[in-house]
C-alpha cells in the first residue's frame, strides 16, 4: 500500500495555485466528536472527503465544458433502533451541527432493532497504487490537446461523419472514515474516463458509433487509442448501408463486452441484497441454492481483484474488499451486502456498501462483476447454428427487474455455422433467469470492460468493472424489422 501526498493544486485563471489541506488534521476532531456522542445512538459514522477533478467536453472543435474543480465536504450517518439519520455538508466547520441533525433524525424514526453484521475494527491508511502517471500531474492544456487529437481522428476517417463528441473526465478522491466502533480509515484513488461518439449522416440515414474507456491505473491508459477511436467512426459510417435485422427468436453468440454488460445489468443488480431485503417476492425468487444456469456457469463480484475500476481496499462502511461467488456451477450461492442487509439476512458482509461522494449515503453496489472463462473454443460457439445472430459491443440498454433490453454496437447474421452478412439495429431482450438457463456454451476467451459507470438510487456514474467470455445462448428475442 502507498500513502499519498496530502496537498493538491487547481488551475485558476491560467496559473497553478497550490492549496494545502489535509484530512489528517481532522482526525482528532472527528474522534472527539464520536467519543462524545456515541452513547446517544447505536452506530455513528463520519466520512470526510476531498476530491479534485477535471472535465473536458468537445462538440466538434467547440468546447462545451472545460473545468477543474476541488470539492471538500463530508457526511454523518447515525443509526438508532434501526432508524437511520443522514446529513451531508460542504463546510467542515458545520460538522458538529450536521452530526446533531443526523442523530436527531435517527432517534426520531428509530422504532425497531439495529442489526449490523460485525466487522473487524481497522485503523489504516491506504491508496490504490498507480502503475504510471497520476492524471493530476498532467496539465489541463495537455488534456484538452488530447481531446482535440481524438476529435480529428474521429472526423477525418470519413466524409459522411457529420458530428463528433469527445469527453474526458478524471477525479481523485481521498476519504477519511471514522466510526463509533473504533474504525479509522484513510484511503484514496484516481479514476479516468474518456468517451468518443461519431454520428454519420447520408441523406435521411443517421447512425452513431461509440467507444468508452476507463482506468484507475494511469493516465497512459487513455493514450494511444487512435485505433479504438477510429473504429467508432468506422462503425457509424458502415451502419448507414447495412440492412436491418429481421425480428425473431434466435440462437445468439455475444462477445465478452456484451456478456459483461449482461451479467452486470441483468443479473448483478438482482444480487444486491438491499433490493432483496425489502422485497419478499424477490427474496423467494433469489433463494440461495436455487439453480439458474448450466453447471459450468460461475459468476463473481468483488473489489479485491486489483487494477480494475471497481477495486478498492475498504468500502464506505469500513468493510474489507472481498470476492463473492454469486453463482457456483449454475447455482445461486451468494449475494452482495452492506452491514445492514447482512445483519438482517444473517449473512456475512461482502464490502459492497458504496457511495458516489459525500452527498450520498452508501448503498449496496456492485464492484467488479464477471462471468468466469469457459472451455469452449470461440470458433466452436458458432457450430451447428443454422440461422442466428452474432452481436458485439453495445450502444445502449435498460433493465426492469428481471427483464432486460440491450442494443448491440455491431451484429452479423450467422448462417450454417459461419459469420455472414452484417446487420444493424439489433436489440436483445429477455428474462434474465430464462436467459441464464438458455446458455448453451461458454467461450474460452475473456475481456475486462473498464468503461462502466453504474447508476442506482440517484447516484450515477459510480465506477465499476465488468468482464466475461463469449456466450452462446438459445431462444433470445431479437428486435428488428418484421418479415
Amino acid at each position: 500500500m502507498q500513502t499519498s501526498d496530502a496537498s493538491f493544486g487547481s488551475q485558476i485563471g491560467g496559473s497553478r495555485q497550490r492549496t494545502e489541506f489535509t484530512l489528517d488534521s481532522y482526525k482528532d476532531q472527528v474522534s472527539d466528536l464520536i467519543g462524545r456522542h456515541r452513547h446517544r445512538v447505536d452506530y455513528l459514522a463520519i466520512r470526510l472527503e476531498r476530491s479534485q477533478g477535471c472535465e473536458i467536453r468537445l462538440r466538434g472543435d467547440r468546447p462545451e465544458a472545460l473545468s477543474e474543480d476541488i470539492s471538500i465536504g463530508g457526511q454523518v450517518r447515525a443509526c438508532y433502533r434501526g432508524g437511520w439519520g443522514f446529513a451531508s455538508f460542504n463546510r467542515l466547520a458545520d460538522l458538529g451541527l450536521r452530526l446533531e441533525d443526523a442523530i436527531a433524525a435517527a432517534r426520531l424514526i428509530g422504532d425497531d432493532t439495529t442489526q449490523l453484521a460485525p466487522i473487524d475494527i481497522v485503523q489504516t491508511r491506504c491508496v490504490l497504487p498507480l502503475s504510471g502517471t497520476d492524471p493530476r500531474q498532467v496539465s489541463l492544456a495537455d488534456k484538452k490537446a488530447l481531446c482535440h487529437h481524438y476529435t480529428e481522428v474521429l472526423r477525418s476517417a470519413h466524409a459522411d461523419i457529420a458530428s463528433t463528441a469527445v469527453r474526458y473526465e478524471d477525479s481523485y478522491q481521498q476519504i477519511l472514515l471514522a466510526t463509533s466502533e473504533g474504525t479509522l480509515i484513510e484511503q484514496g484513488w484516481a479514476d479516468i474516463e474518456m468517451r468518443f461518439v461519431a454520428t454519420a449522416r447520408r441523406g435521411e440515414q443517421v447512425q452513431t458509433g461509440r467507444e468508452t474507456v476507463g482506468s484507475r491505473r494511469a493516465y497512459e491508459d487513455v493514450l494511444g487509442l487512435e485505433a479504438k477511436v477510429k473504429a467508432a467512426g468506422d462503425r457509424s459510417v458502415t451502419a448507414l448501408t447495412l440492412p436491418p435485422a429481421k425480428g425473431g427468436i434466435y440462437t445468439v453468440v455475444i462477445d465478452p463486452i456484451l456478456s459483461g454488460l449482461f451479467v452486470h445489468e441483468a443479473f448483478g443488480h438482482l444480487s444486491e441484497a438491499d433490493m432483496i431485503y425489502e422485497n419478499p417476492e424477490l427474496l423467494e425468487t433469489m433463494t440461495l441454492g436455487r439453480r439458474f444456469g448450466p453447471e459450468n456457469l460461475q459468476i463473481f463480484d468483488g473489489a479485491a481483484p486489483t487494477g480494475h475500476r471497481g477495486s478498492y481496499f475498504y468500502d464506505d462502511e469500513g468493510t474489507p474488499a472481498t470476492t463473492t461467488q454469486l453463482m457456483t456451477d449454475g447455482v445461486l450461492t451468494g449475494r452482495l451486502h452492506s452491514r445492514e442487509t447482512a445483519g438482517g439476512l444473517d449473512e456475512a458482509p461482502t464490502g459492497n456498501a458504496r457511495c458516489l461522494n459525500y452527498h450520498h449515503s452508501p448503498l449496496v453496489r456492485m464492484t467488479n462483476t464477471w462471468i468466469e472463462r469457459g472451455s469452449t473454443p470461440v470458433a466452436d460457439l458458432f457450430t451447428n447454428i443454422e440461422t442466428g445472430i452474432y452481436a458485439r459491443n453495445w450502444v445502449g440498454g435498460e433493465t426492469n427487474g428481471e427483464l432486460f433490453t440491450f442494443t448491440a454496437g455491431e451484429a452479423w447474421m450467422i448462417r450454417q455455422g459461419e459469420i455472414a452478412e452484417p446487420v444493424q439495429d439489433v436489440t436483445l431482450s429477455g428474462n434474465v433467469f430464462s436467459t441464464l438457463a438458455n446458455i448453451e456454451a461458454i467461450g474460452d476467451d475473456f475481456y475486462w470492460d473498464e468503461s462502466g459507470g453504474c447508476g442506482k438510487g440517484g447516484q450515477s456514474g459510480l465506477a465499476v468493472g465488468c468482464g466475461g467470455p463469449s456466450l452462446r445462448i438459445k431462444n433470445v428475442v431479437i428486435g428488428g424489422d418484421a418479415d
